[in-house]
């Protein structure tokens, strides 16, 4: 779950709201999720008006879309832009965002995106075609405005906009990601001023222009970032009054906050935490399959796309039979059951099995299960034997000592970290766990051996997998990259390049697949655990909220807006519900139906790490 991470373009890496009138050329089904409202409210003190705050964990890499790449900074983006298209709660299918249609050419190559009228920026300004294409354009043509999400443009030839109405994207070969481009669209007239991409950070100028539900009215670095509803939003604003993210290094001092009132909502709890936290009056538990993996990283020889490596990673972890040794002796099984307590399933593939088909699972003889005999015969046949003193010996006569990046502020990387120097100590390998508030120098210098790492994945996958292409390498050495640990594979580019261009959804699944295999092989990755989403909110301050998806989903880190546009404080539940103060406890899905075409609307809301990627 490394935090320099990329992954959203995630290439990157990610709640349903009662009846509103609003002209929607759409139609689809959706759902919304409720829980029994409690006695109190959160207050804004000096406004008066309902206050939802969120704790985080994760320091905001960036608020310029073109940079950010942590899950807490696309999460806000996510709410103060608009994408083309958006995830439907329900189901993760595409429906419409800043885009109402599209449509494509028979070869494919060609795609024209109708851009809806009633979308205006915070400034007064209408969102247009022109604005897209300018976003699009300044990816294609500057590489630093392409260091979070250029892979969605890499394969486009021409981005023009004939009308304010109409976009027009032309491929140089077929792109399977043209109905999820995870790209927030930012208004031209302000970012066409903007001379270096790649110190622009946009956080110095409040309120910061957007179309989004919410516009960011104000940050602070480790302290907190604060949004105000975007009143001309076209869904219909948000019901709070405001949305704030608050800092938290410490998860017991946010799981404190929630307690006392302090905070609405925190995720990425502890077992422990979350158990504790279901005996509370006004605290609902939220426990639901995830859409994060947890891994461990080995460090490939960190190099750039020029050629020249860098970094101080152990070349003991080069050798494929090392990194096969070393993940023979992680005991998955034990992960889940001690350290997750049974909120997660054990990791195999890349992809979680909520992402149904693409999930991937390697066959019985491809398989590496925890058989630490195995592991120490891998080591032997391979060269690396023991001293008297019972040391592992590389080839160079020396230790065999190694490092792994740990992100300070989470305690299940310090317990699997004690683990692993447990079962790699009876290897005769030594581990020495570094905890860090922050692992992004080091990780993007190369300087380590091994990281805990971890990534939200997106409906559509194609980011994720991006991020151990080739291409995502950094320029040079003392470039910043969009990869996420340095993996270069011609085997696996050779695959992403056909699942890229392929539209038949079964034959692009089994490239997919076939895409995480080649993975699993190289032993570069090794996926530990699915973690489940684990988090809670009070019921005293949010009546109702949705979760995605609708049926046993998640409200931290979703692919969409849905949970914090349509959070409703529970003063004012029974106006929005048209007067009903019926509620049901979360979990329990009610459906609604959508309008097609111009009419009714019911609206709805949605990369990535405890705290990490997108």
């Amino acid at each position: 779950m490394v935090t320099k991470v990329p992954p959203r373009p995630t290439p990157a890496r990610r709640a349903l709201r009662p009846l509103l009138a609003t002209g929607v050329a759409a139609g689809l089904a959706v759902g919304s999720l409720v829980v029994v409202p409690g006695t109190a409210q959160a207050e804004d003190e000096k406004s008066g008006g309902t206050t939802l705050t969120v704790a985080v964990s994760q320091s905001i890499d960036s608020l310029s879309p073109f940079l950010a790449q942590k899950l807490t900074s696309t999460s806000i983006h996510r709410l103060a832009y608009e994408y083309l298209t958006n995830y439907d709660p329900k189901d993760a299918r595409a429906v419409p965002g800043l885009a109402t249609a599209w449509t494509s050419s028979p070869d494919k190559l060609t795609w024209t995106y109708t851009i809806r009228k009633d979308s205006t920026w915070s400034d007064g300004q209408q969102a247009t075609a022109e604005d897209a294409a300018w976003t699009f354009n300044k990816m294609m043509t500057d590489p630093d405005a392409a260091t979070a999400n250029g892979s969605f443009t890499a394969n486009f030839a021409e981005v023009t906009a004939p009308d304010p109405q109409t976009l027009v994207i032309r491929l140089k070969k077929p792109q399977a990601t043209m109905t999820a481009l995870d790209v927030p669209i930012v208004p031209k007239h302000v970012w066409e001023k903007v001379t270096d991409f790649s110190k622009f950070n946009n956080d110095k100028t409040f309120p910061i222009v957007g179309n989004g539900p919410f516009v960011i009215t104000d940050f602070k670095v480790d302290q907190y970032i604060k949004l105000k509803p975007n009143k001309k939003f076209w869904r219909g604003a948000p019901r709070f009054d405001e949305l704030v993210f608050k800092y938290y290094k410490d998860g017991d001092a946010a799981v404190a906050a929630l307690q006392k009132g302090e905070v609405s909502f925190v995720p990425n709890l502890t077992p422990a935490q979350a158990a504790a936290l279901k005996t509370q009056t006004n605290i609902k538990v939220n426990d639901a399959p995830g859409r994060r993996f947890y891994a461990l990283a080995t460090n490939p020889g960190a190099k750039a796309q020029d050629g020249k490596t860098f970094g101080n990673g152990s070349k003991a972890l080069l050798d494929p039979e090392v990194r096969k040794a070393l993940f023979l002796a992680v005991d998955r099984t034990t992960l889940v059951d001690k350290v997750f307590q049974g909120h997660a399933v054990e990791g195999e593939g890349y992809i979680p099995p909520r992402f149904g088909s693409y999930f991937w699972k390697p066959e019985t003889a491809q398989k590496r299960a925890y058989d630490p005999a195995a592991a120490e015969k891998v080591l032997d046949a391979a060269g690396y034997r023991k001293n008297a003193a019972g040391k592992r010996l590389g080839k160079d006569g020396r230790p065999l000592d190694l490092r792994i990046l740990c992100h300070a502020t989470d305690p299940n990387d310090k317990a699997v970290g004690k683990y692993l120097q447990e079962w790699w100590g009876k290897l005769g390998i030594g581990l020495k766990v570094e905890c860090l508030d922050s692992v992004s120098d080091p990780w993007v210098k190369g300087d380590y051996d091994l990281a805990f790492d971890g990534w939200s994945v997106n409906p559509d996958p194609d980011y994720v997998l991006s991020i151990h292409t080739c291409g995502t390498l950094p320029a040079t050495p003392k470039d910043s990259g969009a990869t996420d640990n340095f993996i270069c594979d011609k085997e696996f580019d050779g695959l992403y390049a056909q699942q890229a261009v392929e539209y038949d959804t079964a034959k692009r699944a089994d490239l997919v697949k076939r895409m995480q295999s080649r993975l699993y092989d190289t032993g570069y990755m090794n996926i530990m655990a699915y973690p489940n989403a684990l988090e809670a909110y009070r019921t005293d301050q949010i009546k109702s909220i949705t979760t995605m998806p609708e049926a046993a989903g998640n409200l931290w880190g979703q692919d969409g807006y849905w949970s914090w546009w349509s959070a409703v404080p529970t003063d004012r539940a029974a106006d929005s519900d048209g007067g009903s103060s019926t509620g049901v406890v979360i979990g329990i899905a009610a459906a609604v139906v959508v309008v097609v075409g111009l009419g009714v609307f019911l609206g709805l809301r949605r990369r990535s790490t405890a705290d990490d990627r997108e």
